[in-house]
């Protein structure tokens, strides 16, 4: 087994937690944040850059340290996409918050796993059901294209249509449909 000089390890303090790894690990994904620091380009040049972006706090010399102030839960994730070529997404983290350590990073949200695909674009499909529920409920003239969709055409005959009735077809078809919007495919 070959020995590897001191100068090949980094050391990445991400929210107060400390990881160690090859500068090799990090030269995998080409044109991310942790692979400019992994760059031949003098530390100087490099810091600049870096300190460009909100999150990249400092460098110590003495330690040799470079400090994120970034989730560190989630970097942990990401050091590992680095070290297998495997990006997947933990469970206990909220899409969002995935979401923009990813850009942070500079890594590819479509890089990750297929088994963790719906995990991670769960918000996204939430937030989009959301939108076309209220869609739904807020365009009064859809009732009678609804009404006739689900075999209840008197539900806004006379223009009087009760709380239940009007609510009702949008959430029989939420339900029972799960083709005739997003929401109802959630």
């Amino acid at each position: 087994m070959g020995k590897f000089d001191d100068n090949e390890r980094i050391i990445l303090n991400v929210g107060g937690t400390r990881h160690e790894t090859y500068k090799t690990t990090l030269k995998t994904l080409p044109g991310t944040r942790l692979a400019l620091l992994a760059s031949d380009s003098d530390i100087d040049s490099v810091l600049d850059q870096l300190q460009q972006v909100p999150g990249f706090i400092e460098y110590n010399a003495r330690t040799n340290e470079y400090f994120f102030d970034r989730h560190p839960g989630v970097f942990a994730y990401v050091l590992n996409y680095y070290r297998t070529g495997k990006l997947h997404c933990p469970a206990d983290v909220c899409g969002p918050l995935f979401e923009e350590e990813l850009s942070f990073w500079g890594i590819d949200e479509t890089d990750v796993e297929p088994c963790c695909w719906m995990t991670y674009r769960q918000h996204r499909d939430a937030e989009e059901a959301l939108d076309v529920f209220e869609l739904n409920v807020d365009n009064g003239d859809e009732d009678d294209e609804i009404g006739k969709r689900l075999g209840i055409e008197d539900v806004a005959a006379d223009g009087n249509v009760s709380l239940w009735r009007k609510w009702q077809p949008v959430i029989w078809n939420l339900f029972e449909d799960p083709y005739s919007s997003r929401a109802a495919r959630v």
